[in-house]
């Protein structure tokens, strides 16, 4: 699989350094990352990238505005969440959703066959 640019949305710091460290780890590259859903919408409308990691809820908002620019851009993405399934937007059902923290073998998996797949 070539290098792939990510953006990743995730709230929490520490975790977003670790899911940054894990994704350069697969020799991909984070090209943009946001806490919040402000920043997340603008960099999702403005940023080059070819997949987008997006943690479900971010400081009790919803990541949903996010997924949809992402989504109106036709650019494939995936979720992250510490409560499963719970909280993904109606219209993102059935996308990938990895529980946090994650495994660098399931994180690769996933980025990998999003990737493969487009859009899925």
């Amino acid at each position: 699989m070539k290098q792939a640019s990510i953006f990743l949305v995730e709230d929490e710091v520490l975790i977003r350094m670790m899911l940054v460290e894990m994704v350069e780890d697969l020799g991909h590259e984070v090209i943009a990352e946001a806490g919040n859903v402000d920043d997340a919408r603008s960099l999702a409308e403005i940023e080059q990238y070819d997949l987008a990691i997006l943690d479900i809820n971010l400081h009790g908002f919803s990541v949903q505005p996010v997924a949809e620019v992402i989504a109106a851009r036709d650019l494939p993405l995936f979720f992250l969440s510490g409560y499963g399934s719970e909280g993904i937007p109606d219209q993102f059902r059935g996308r990938p959703v990895l529980s946090k923290p994650c495994e660098l073998e399931i994180l690769k998996r996933t980025i990998d066959a999003v990737l493969a797949n487009g859009s899925l």
